[in-house]
């Protein structure tokens, strides 16, 4: 493969996955929003603010022109946060090899996108705009996977979900090296929507596990909690995953017990470098939400939290999309009513876990 990539998104995520490119001896772009990444990229081979400690190789460049950076490649991967998605695949839609469907395009981006019919999954919303011959043709990728460990070689999965075979083999092959094992799904939206709602579950998941290491007196049910409750707490949050997926749509039912399922719930959960479950974690160990009235607050003002918790927003989706198709799920609609201001964590906890007996 020798024409050009492109990576739209210059997050961890996004860099990461340039640099795996990169490292195979391919030129890869990355589009960068901010003048100061780019340059620094270039300049220093760094990306401090969302990749700190990552060497970049020669052949990654960073460029903030954003029809530059798409214009004529021949894989282009968008990583681009889903708050942002959605504006960022529009800014490319002038790209002429994007209008004659000459770039095969494959996202990267967890999370569901609003619409006036409601909260939709992020292929099927990106076919409404792009041209018509990416329809059934656009690749998902998603796995149990963290920026920080692929950047620096540790072995991990993903998959490659696409109504196209032959694009979901193109993007596995693209992609694949001797560290980052890729699998090929024609189950889409199973696929999207594991990776999905399986951040909301994290940011409960979290919640649970800061109360779990604050023993009384540091919080009164520290007690309460242990390594048993949280693998209940997952097991509960996987079943629920399973429900939506089921009612939007997912065709293999083991998609979600491979790594687009219980593979990425578990390292969302459970790794220390999970934003969602940090957030959770700073919810009760600095009182985090304090200064937000409402959920809806909050995402206007997510710039402030210092990082993005894709769970936010999607605990927002989850609960329209459990009452659009009448599911019981609720670890969702519990953290949506904790983020919303609602109700108190531990006692929703506490509450819930009890139910379940």
């Amino acid at each position: 493969m020798g024409g050009k990539i492109t990576i739209i998104g210059s997050g961890a995520w996004g860099t990461a996955v340039a640099k795996v490119l990169a490292e195979k001896e391919q030129e890869v772009i990355l589009w960068c929003r901010e003048e100061t990444t780019a340059a620094e990229i270039n300049d220093r081979r760094r990306n401090t603010r969302f990749l700190p400690g990552v060497e970049l190789p020669p052949n990654l460049r960073g460029v903030t022109d954003i029809i530059r950076a798409a214009e004529g490649a021949e894989f282009l991967i968008l990583a681009s946060p889903s708050l942002y998605l959605l504006d960022t695949v529009k800014k490319i839609l002038p790209v002429s090899s994007i209008r004659e469907g000459e770039t095969a395009v494959a996202v990267i981006t967890k999370g569901f996108l609003p619409s006036p019919k409601g909260p939709r999954l992020i292929l099927e919303t990106l076919e409404d705009y792009l041209p018509g011959f990416y329809r059934q043709s656009l690749v998902y990728i998603a796995g149990p996977s963290h920026a920080e460990e692929v950047s620096r070689g540790k072995i991990t999965g993903l998959i490659a979900a696409s109504e196209n075979p032959k694009n979901s083999i193109r993007f596995r092959d693209l992609l694949k090296t001797g560290r980052l094992l890729v699998f090929s799904s024609f189950d889409v939206r199973g696929v999207q929507v594991a990776a999905a709602a399986k951040n909301v579950i994290a940011i409960a998941f979290g919640i649970l596990d800061a109360i779990k290491t604050a023993s009384p007196p540091a919080h009164p049910l520290g007690d309460m909690f242990g390594d048993g409750t949280e693998s209940l707490l997952l097991a509960a949050g996987l079943n629920e995953i399973q429900t939506l997926g089921r009612a939007m749509g997912a065709t293999h039912p083991e998609t979600f017990t491979s790594i687009s399922g219980v593979g990425d719930l578990d390292v969302t959960c459970r790794s220390v470098f999970g934003r969602n479950r940090r957030f959770g974690r700073e919810i009760i160990e600095k009182n985090i939400l304090e200064p937000f009235s409402c959920l809806d607050e909050l995402l206007d003002r997510i710039g402030e939290i210092g990082y993005l918790p894709e769970g936010v927003a999607a605990a927002k989706y989850v609960k329209i999309l459990s009452e659009k198709y009448k599911l019981k799920m609720p670890i969702s609609l519990g953290l949506y009513h904790i983020l919303n201001r609602e109700t108190e964590p531990a006692e929703f906890l506490k509450e819930f876990l009890q139910d379940l007996g």
